[in-house]
């Protein structure tokens, strides 16, 4: 058979992975520079028997999806930085309630309205402390088209299995290129199905109660189970409560569920480590072009490396660590004022050597801009 090869833009490889995974409810607002993906399922959702909602706003959107995802269907919305703002409120729902939902958020520059036809990556610490309270999130990203369709897929099953909001960080500049995207033979990427209960009708169900492997068994809203969503914290029937020990218990399951596992959890990819003297690190379009500056480097003799993160958070700090460790010196590449940076210093075991290679204006980070970084820590003797 042959492959089905499309030339699409980031957006729209996002949203046909959303298809592959499953999604049968989606519900947005346009932004820029998210539109093409809920235009793009505006037409084809629909199609394929699913259901598309355009909301009044992102608040909206997101109670929307998770209002459906409650009744056992695949969801996810789109936004950036300004409606990501305006879903925090319902984001702590979710994560309290553990709803099963995908967000995307293609960043652009900020804050306020900023500039919307501009990439940035300078949502990353939103995405792990936007909503109030202590919680665990799971953040994801994606450099290229190819890796965009996976780590889609991957946020649906993980969004699945752990009964958590999943957060997609992409940015402008991913989002609105064009590459070549090979949409795999459906099955050939593994999906995660809702675990749905044994419980009989008329059984006593516990909706909030986690099996022995930690994976909570849901009910169908509307179907043979009636239990209660809140979010407040709740006992294992879904009922409010404040007794001490049900708030403690929940909360470090809330948080320990993600962040216990964010060595499992964490996707990345390196490039020429094995030997490798300097590390740059980075993610989304900024990881284009560290690589480009690797192998440009390597060329001439310098032993570079990078190690890509695909996985934000839960932050993977040990493998970090473990790949930085012995490295002259590590340059973090991203397009803000260093919200990665501070992750890898607190993860190393050497924070002096970590430096930022950056930009901040909405203009595409270079492998000029990186090379110059690297002059000037050389140029120290680092």
């Amino acid at each position: 058979m042959s492959e089905n090869v499309k030339f699409v833009q980031g957006n729209e490889a996002c949203a046909e992975a959303a298809l592959y995974a499953g999604l049968d409810f989606y519900a947005g607002y346009p932004i820029t520079p998210s539109s093409e993906i809920t235009e793009y399922l505006a037409y084809h959702l629909p199609q394929i028997g699913g259901k598309f909602l355009q909301m009044e706003d992102e608040i909206a959107s997101l109670c929307a999806i998770i209002g459906a995802s409650l009744t056992g269907r695949k969801v996810m919305t789109a936004t950036s930085g300004p409606g990501f703002s305006l879903m925090q409120e319902a984001l702590g729902y979710a994560i309290m309630a553990e709803i099963p939902c995908v967000i995307v958020d293609v960043q652009r520059g900020g804050p306020s309205t900023g500039l919307p036809t501009h990439g940035s990556q300078a949502d990353v610490n939103q995405a792990r402390w936007g909503t109030h309270g202590d919680h665990a999130i799971i953040a994801l990203t994606a450099s290229n088209h190819q890796d965009v369709f996976s780590i889609t897929v991957e946020a649906f099953n993980l969004a699945e299995t752990y009964r958590t909001p999943v957060i997609l960080l992409l940015d402008e500049l991913v989002a609105h290129m064009r590459e070549r995207l090979v949409i795999p033979e459906p099955g050939k990427i593994p999906l995660v199905d809702r675990l749905k209960t044994s419980v009989k009708e008329g059984v006593d169900y516990h909706p909030y109660l986690p099996r022995e492997d930690g994976r909570l068994p849901m009910s169908d809203f509307g179907g043979v189970h009636r239990f209660n969503v809140t979010g407040l914290f709740h006992d294992m029937w879904g009922f409010p409560s404040s007794e001490p020990s049900i708030v403690h218990g929940l909360l470090r399951h809330l948080v320990d569920k993600l962040e216990n596992r964010a060595h499992q959890l964490a996707c990345y990819k390196e490039y020429y480590t094995e030997d490798a003297e300097q590390l740059l690190l980075s993610y989304g379009s900024s990881a284009r072009s560290a690589l480009h500056t690797v192998e440009n480097r390597r060329k001439r003799g310098e032993r570079l490396g990078l190690l890509e993160l695909q996985t934000l958070w839960p932050f993977p700090e040990d493998i970090v660590r473990e790949k930085c460790a012995g490295m002259k010196s590590v340059i973090v590449v991203e397009q803000n004022m260093g919200q990665v940076l501070q992750a890898v210093k607190l993860a190393v075991d050497e924070p002096a050597k970590v430096f930022l290679a950056n930009r901040i204006d909405g203009v595409f980070i270079t492998p000029a801009d990186i090379l110059n970084i690297l002059r000037l820590i050389q140029g120290k003797g680092v």
